[in-house]
């Protein structure tokens, strides 16, 4: 028999249906044995151990009612759960495939005894052609026809549960792709919300804020740079805001881009208005940076829209 979950994956969908619902033990084991159509269920010393790794992790916590631990999921595991939204998708594919699998099996099993079942009534009647109705052949067709209908049965639930699980890959891909078109527009939703505040409360450093989003590291464009004679303020805030090559290297890729880029934008918010805190801001300094985050807000839109 081919394994179900592979490697790590029933952790997953064991979050996957305590995201659904808080559920007890038992009741995980009922649902796996619903979802596969009755082809398989987990054994209690499979799942429990998975629950209480979970747990451990802090993913899941539970609390005892009647006299038994009902297990809820935690943020840390819908957080984790979201972050491998498309390995969800790909693992609904996967159990459909292993719902197939295993239907293929008994499917096989089926045709097999029948077969054989086949085989021993010609031989049967081969040997007395003249008790051919007698109850043992009776008896014979009578299994042939369960065995037979049996098979369809199988056959038939293996189709559905290879339909539903395909329709729930869609919707999963579908939610996965909706989720980034939404994380793409939250990004723009920020760039000008931070245009607004950084203009209202002249929380910015021209200089410090035409660095960052001028690439992190390289130059910017002629339509980022700062206009003709700055104050003498502004020049000292731009030489003290220098751009740094290694600039939020300490925040390690998530495997998320939007998520990444989140990340980004709150910390060049708070080192801005630190800097804006510590050194103060002029009114000259806040319409330079207002006319620098301007474009740069233009050149990272024309980014995200091409990627």
């Amino acid at each position: 028999m081919p394994p179900v979950f592979a490697h790590g994956r029933l952790r997953l969908y064991l979050l996957k249906l305590l995201d659904e619902a808080p559920r007890h033990g038992y009741e995980v084991i009922r649902l796996l044995e619903e979802r596969f159509q009755g082809l398989y269920a987990p054994s209690a010393g499979t799942v429990y151990p998975r629950l209480a790794k979970l747990e451990a992790e802090g993913l899941v916590t539970y609390a005892t009612e009647g006299g038994r631990k009902v297990y809820s999921i935690t943020e840390a595991g819908r957080a984790e759960l979201a972050d491998r939204s498309g390995e969800l998708a790909d693992l609904e594919l996967e159990i459909r495939d292993s719902v197939t699998e295993l239907a293929a099996e008994i499917r096989n099993d089926v045709r097999g005894a029948a077969g054989d079942l086949r085989r021993e009534m010609r031989a049967a009647a081969s040997a007395s052609a003249t008790q051919v109705e007698d109850e043992s052949w009776k008896a014979a067709k009578e299994e042939l026809r369960r065995a037979r209908q049996e098979w369809k049965e199988q056959a038939r639930r293996a189709k559905d549960e290879s339909r539903r699980a395909r329709e729930e890959a869609q919707q999963a891909r579908r939610q996965a792709k909706e989720a980034q078109e939404r994380a793409r527009e939250e990004v723009q939703r920020i760039a000008v919300q931070l245009q607004e505040q950084f203009a209202k409360s002249g929380g910015v450093l021209g200089s410090l804020a035409g660095a960052w989003l001028g690439g992190g590291g390289t130059q910017a464009g002629p339509e980022a740079q700062p206009a003709a004679g700055p104050s003498a303020p502004a020049a000292d805030a731009g030489a003290d805001a220098a751009v740094d090559a290694d600039w939020a290297e300490d925040l390690a890729p998530s495997g998320d881009p939007a998520r990444d880029l989140d990340r980004l934008l709150d910390r060049f918010r708070d080192e801005v208005r630190d800097a804006a805190r510590d050194h103060g801001v002029s009114s000259a300094q806040v319409a330079e940076v207002r006319a620098g985050l301007a474009a740069a807000a233009a050149r990272l839109r024309a980014t995200l829209r091409a990627g």
